[in-house]
């Protein structure tokens, strides 16, 4: 079975482990939004269902902190902490 080529945005959040369940990360998305840029263009989405890909950035807000990261891998699961820190590079930390 081949990996997919896009993922949801609430559901790469939750796998990456920024959120503790998906509910949360769609919440988060449709109340707060994301900017995802892809091949020099960014735009703003409040749709938890937008399709990301391997090499977009995404920057969103957790709490009073700002997290930039790029897409490595959209990984097939939730899995251990290890495995979701290997989903992304972290660009900006604004803590």
């Amino acid at each position: 079975m081949n990996a997919p080529e896009v993922v949801r945005l609430d559901i790469w959040l939750w796998r990456a482990r920024f959120f503790r369940t998906r509910t949360l990360a769609t919440d988060h998305l449709k109340g707060k939004g994301a900017r995802i840029s892809r091949s020099g263009q960014t735009r703003r989405t409040d749709k938890p269902g937008v399709a990301i890909s391997i090499g977009d950035i995404v920057t969103f807000g957790r709490g009073e902190h700002i997290r930039t990261v790029e897409i490595l891998d959209l990984g097939e699961r939730r899995g251990p902490a290890e495995e979701a820190q290997a989903l992304y590079r972290l660009l900006e930390n604004d803590t």
